[in-house]
């Protein structure tokens, strides 16, 4: 069986909210606001939607929880396009946040060090996480406290920049450790 590496991550999606109009209006008492954003009061639907062709706009159902339901006048075709005009806006606006990996040695250097800790405020910048990996080979296995501390003055060199909080701490597994680190909000 083939692995696949390169999924594709399904986006977030910001559906339209349905809206009932007219005769799809099933409760028998809504509360009217007309199309200067006036309040009506409440009335019987059949009585809402006649007013509402009387004045050549439809009855449209814009808060269908509240009791009773809230519908106000308008131009139906043209409230269903600002709301998903209003969708796509969001669609655009939200960010999927990812997760970039930087990976350590226990033997690393000081400048070596200082690199990624760049690279991880880039990531930061970017609005990323980052997962901190370390993979320990042979003898380094027997090391583990210097591979903690290895990961202790990553995390104080980049606490340095930004607020840090970690989101899965130091987690070892078949000589590979590994933690999750969030910027701060």
């Amino acid at each position: 069986m083939r692995i696949h590496r390169h999924r594709r991550f399904q986006k977030p999606k910001f559906s339209a909210q349905e809206y009932r109009a007219n005769a799809a209006i099933l409760t028998e008492e809504v509360r009217v606001i007309d199309e200067e954003g006036k309040p009506l009061g409440v009335l019987k639907t059949a009585d809402a939607i006649a007013q509402a062709k009387t004045r050549g706009l439809d009855l449209i159902e814009v808060s269908p929880k509240a009791e009773p339901p809230v519908c106000r006048f308008g131009d139906y075709g043209q409230f269903k396009y600002q709301k998903e005009k209003e969708a796509r806006k969001q669609r655009a606006q939200s960010k999927e946040v990812e997760i970039k990996g930087i990976r350590l040695t226990p033997r690393i250097g000081v400048g070596d060090l200082d690199i990624r800790v760049e690279q991880g405020k880039k990531f930061f910048e970017q609005g990323d996480k980052i997962k901190v990996e370390m993979i320990l080979r042979g003898r380094e296995r027997a090391h583990m406290d210097v591979a903690r501390g290895v990961f202790d003055s990553f995390v104080t060199k980049l606490k340095v920049h930004y607020p840090i909080k970690v989101e899965q701490p130091v987690k070892s597994q078949e000589g590979r450790m590994s933690m999750i680190l969030a910027r701060e909000t």
